[in-house]
């Protein structure tokens, strides 16, 4: 990969009000942290959004310092994805994808409606995953 190309990260979950937000969010700060600004893209949406983000994930994102409290649930297009490299499912999708897109699923459990220690493991494997991916896509930098 040259330092010119812009690498495309997609979250994708049912209802873009949990685990997908917190995969964003994170992927936005190490965006940011990096120096990535101009050469990482972030998408994120669900397949039938939710009205809001869950409460309990507002809550801990902010733990660590992260407001996604503003955050609107959308839904993601076919056309989004299929511009994506790679598209992070998080174990309750059955996307097709476009040829050369990388779909990955990571098998989380919703946070929905679970006590704010489980909310906590959830987001920090996330945060984990986040982190890998980008050490795997920009590791020389």
């Amino acid at each position: 990969m040259s330092d010119d190309d812009v690498v495309t990260f997609g979250f994708v979950c049912v209802q873009n009000a949990g685990r997908s937000q917190m995969s964003a969010a994170f992927a936005e700060r190490e965006r940011r942290d990096r120096g990535l600004d101009d050469r990482v893209e972030v998408v994120t949406g669900g397949t039938h959004p939710a009205d809001e983000v869950h409460p309990e994930v507002v809550e801990v994102m902010r733990e660590v310092d992260i407001d996604i409290g503003d955050r609107v649930p959308q839904e993601v297009s076919t056309d989004e994805l299929d511009g994506c490299d790679v598209v992070a499912t998080m174990g309750c999708s059955t996307l097709t994808l476009a040829d050369g897109v990388e779909g990955r699923d990571w098998a989380l459990d919703d946070p929905h409606g679970q006590d704010v220690e489980r909310v906590r493991d959830i987001r920090d494997e996330i945060e984990g995953r986040v982190i890998g991916l980008f050490d795997e896509f920009f590791a020389e930098e």
